[in-house]
């Protein structure tokens, strides 16, 4: 797999698509990460680690209210073929303030609001609104 982190949107996208509660997928410390945020956001429900002998997967359990899903749209824009920077004074709000970007920083991965208030620019890894 040459993009593991737009594996993991697409796998959300779909679960959301297949109206299911809840998806699993391999686990990486970025993608951890990235669902954390996604948590702390208020975009997902919950995620959880499961470790199996040496296999460690991440079950990410989909927030909705009534008949829509927390997560409206979600897009990768750093690819691996062609990254994207953002300096300090770059990082700007998605969607008026209605959505987040992720940015991965020196400081670790945070949202474009962190990061303003922080001064730090970094790889800006996704957006979700």
């Amino acid at each position: 797999m040459t993009d593991p982190i737009a594996d993991m949107l697409t796998r959300i996208r779909n679960a959301q698509r297949a109206n299911h509660a809840l998806l699993q997928m391999p686990s990486s410390k970025f993608k951890l990460a990235l669902a954390k945020i996604l948590k702390k956001e208020g975009y997902i429900q919950d995620v959880i680690q499961h470790k199996k002998g040496i296999k460690i997967t991440i079950e990410i359990v989909l927030k909705k209210d009534k008949d829509q899903y927390a997560i409206k749209g979600i897009k990768r824009i750093s690819k691996p073929g062609q990254r994207r920077y953002l300096g300090k004074n770059d990082v700007k709000e998605v969607l008026s303030g209605y959505g987040i970007s992720v940015i991965s920083t020196s400081k670790g991965v945070m949202t474009n609001v962190q990061a303003k208030k922080e001064g730090l620019g970094g790889e800006i890894v996704l957006e979700v609104w």
